[in-house]
């Protein structure tokens, strides 16, 4: 049996002139996900087939997971237009994919309309054939628990048993790139992922305020990224570290306590802001999601996102806490984001944090101490790492003044 796996579009069908566009850069990113296999791509107008060594078929499989724009895909199969060919094709296929006792239905799509038998016809004539072959098989046409697909299109027939879900969306890189405000916790990540597979390629933005918080907060980030970064063209993210410190020390010394966590996210978004300006960033990605804590209340969301022109993006703000951790688990970051070593906005949470803020008295706030100059510095002073899924990365290599930081965090303790 010649058997290869179907790559199948969705939304994209809708773009008009624009299609060969977005599936240029499908090819180009399943090139990039399977390199390292031997493989043959086989392209027609609305749909791609990947032949592959069967040795490979779970990494193939696991590799299209992370290629966005791409619908769904199937392990297919492929014979002849003969129907006896295709009888002959079905059962060895029900035999390897199906397993028995099941309800049974056959759906066939006929693409080549010069063809004998209509689509009901060919569903009738292969299932005649198959039925007596199985005893485990009863025919239920409305819901079925399996569906063995029938395609007679002009170059041959393709057979197939289910379809594995794609992650859906536009293929990565053609919807400009942002900056992903991302901590260490559960949302971030997944706002992340989801702009990607929208089309949007990211690079991470994450405040570092050691000692002040602890240094294996930054590996809980580096390990986040590089989940995040099969998502990536090239398998690669950049992960910017900024020194968060010294800010973060004048706002717990200035700041009254109520107010703490609006005007420190203030001073996130000025810096994101800033960095995403000066390097041609688009957009800035968080992972607010309304009402879930006290700094993500409308007011608090308009008090602090006031500091900024550039466009926010929150991908999961009306999701609830559930939802999000599905998510996180479906891409793999839940484990690492719910490791109990906090970020800058955890860290000292104030015991009553102010629900409905205003920008009057946020202003009041921050004109207890002069801030521009610390953000320049911090931005000047931003480390960037490039991150891969095997990227083996200590924390000593960041280039911050680790050792005293250290130092300072074991004394502490």
């Amino acid at each position: 049996m010649e058997k290869a796996i179907l790559i199948r579009f969705g939304d994209l069908v809708l773009k008009g002139r624009n299609k060969p566009l977005f599936i240029t850069q499908i090819k180009r990113l399943l090139r990039e996900k399977l390199r390292d296999l031997n493989i043959k791509y086989e392209y027609q107008h609305d749909r791609i087939f990947i032949h592959f060594m069967e040795k490979d078929k779970d990494l193939v499989i696991k590799q299209l997971g992370y290629v966005s724009g791409i619908h769904s895909f199937s392990y297919i199969y492929k014979t002849t237009k003969d129907l006896d060919d295709i009888a002959k094709l079905a059962i060895e296929v029900v035999k390897t994919e199906v397993k028995l006792p099941t309800t049974f239905k056959i759906e066939t799509k006929r693409t080549d309309k010069n063809y004998p038998l209509q689509s009901l016809q060919i569903s009738q004539e292969v299932a005649k054939r198959i039925l007596p072959e199985f005893e485990g098989i009863k025919v239920e046409v409305k819901k079925p628990e399996t569906v063995l697909n029938i395609e007679v299109r002009h170059d041959a027939c393709y057979i197939y048993v289910g379809k594995i879900p794609g992650l859906g969306g536009y293929p990565i890189g053609l919807g400009g790139k942002s900056l992903v405000m991302l901590s260490g916790g559960i949302d971030s990540p997944v706002a992340a992922y989801l702009m990607m597979k929208q089309g949007i390629e990211v690079e991470l933005f994450h405040f570092e305020s050691t000692p002040l918080t602890p240094l294996e907060s930054v590996q809980k980030v580096i390990e986040i990224s590089k989940k995040l970064a099969y998502f990536m063209p090239k398998t690669k993210i950049k992960l910017h570290l900024v020194p968060f410190t010294k800010i973060h020390e004048e706002i717990l010394r200035s700041v009254q306590d109520s107010h703490l966590i609006t005007i420190m996210r203030r001073m996130f978004y000025r810096l994101a802001e800033k960095y995403a300006n000066l390097n041609g960033l688009d957009a800035l990605i968080n992972g607010e999601s309304v009402g879930q804590v006290a700094s993500q209340t409308l007011s608090s969301i308009k008090v602090v996102e006031n500091v900024t022109n550039i466009p926010i993006l929150r991908p999961v703000i009306t999701n609830d806490k559930q939802e999000i951790i599905e998510i996180s688990k479906k891409i793999d970051t839940y484990d690492i984001s719910i490791l109990p070593f906090n970020d800058c906005c955890s860290v000292y949470v104030p015991r009553n944090p102010v629900t409905n803020p205003t920008i009057k008295q946020s202003l009041i706030e921050e004109s207890k101490f002069e801030f521009n100059e610390m953000l320049d510095e911090a931005i000047k002073n931003i480390q960037t790492i490039i991150i891969e899924p095997t990227t083996d990365f200590e924390i000593a290599l960041y280039g911050f003044d680790v050792e005293s930081a250290l130092k300072n965090y074991t004394e502490g303790k």
